[in-house]
């Protein structure tokens, strides 16, 4: 009988993205919004300021994303050279090493050097970048996937408190904005854990929490100017 696992480790690189853009969005602009709001302005003022804060936070999340993970690929790409180079200068030093580290990881030293000759001869560079470096196929940095999935993200996130907010009265704004903001992200949470193959209730509790703590931090500061303007 056939037994094949279903990891989830490949999606790291445009989950943590994806998560992190979304989770942004929608925290900073419900954010923005109660605390514009907070502040008395007209609802024409409170929505130019929301769709100047997903405008803003996509482009800056996507183009953070981007410098983020380039910076990422970049020393990886450095290692990857640096090992090229003593793998064509010293062969059989680099053999030692890898049959070394099988070793710590609980092979017989014959054997060690056994498998370590035999990936080396099939792709000496892969074998030393997974099992030296660390750099796998599966988890290496993709700077326009990450840029992509963190700026999308961000934008789907944000539209949920803006939508709101122009579908409300301008008199009961804040509380609707805050409560669909914060659904959103239990939503969020929920599907980010199960994604990952994490405990779903700590998940939407992790972003719910800290997504409210915004929130009303900003509402406070928001009905601070209003009073004093």
């Amino acid at each position: 009988m056939s037994i094949h696992e279903h990891h989830r480790v490949h999606r790291i690189g445009w989950l943590r993205a994806a998560v992190l853009g979304a989770n942004d969005g929608i925290v900073s602009t419900a954010s923005l919004i109660i605390g514009v709001a907070s502040a008395s302005a007209s609802k024409d003022s409170v929505l130019l300021a929301g769709v100047a804060g997903l405008v803003a936070g996509a482009m800056s999340m996507a183009a953070g994303e981007y410098v983020s993970v380039s910076s990422q690929a970049d020393t990886e790409q450095a290692d990857l050279d640096i090992e090229r180079q003593s793998l064509d200068s010293n062969y059989e030093l680099e053999v030692d090493e890898l049959a070394g580290i099988y070793e710590q990881r609980g092979l017989e030293a014959s054997l060690a050097r056994q498998v370590a000759d035999q990936l080396m001869s099939h792709d000496a560079l892969a074998a030393h970048a997974r099992d030296e470096i660390g750099i796998s196929d599966k988890v290496t940095a993709r700077p326009l996937q990450a840029a992509w999935s963190s700026g999308v993200a961000f934008t789907a996130g944000a539209l949920m408190p803006l939508l709101t907010a122009w579908a409300v009265p301008a008199d009961g704004l804040v509380f609707p904005v805050a409560v669909a903001s914060l659904l959103s992200l239990a939503v969020l949470g929920t599907l980010a854990a199960r994604a990952g193959g994490a405990a779903v209730a700590t998940g939407a509790l992790r972003v719910t929490f800290w997504g409210a703590l915004a929130m009303t931090v900003t509402a406070g500061v928001g009905n601070v100017f209003g009073a004093i303007a």
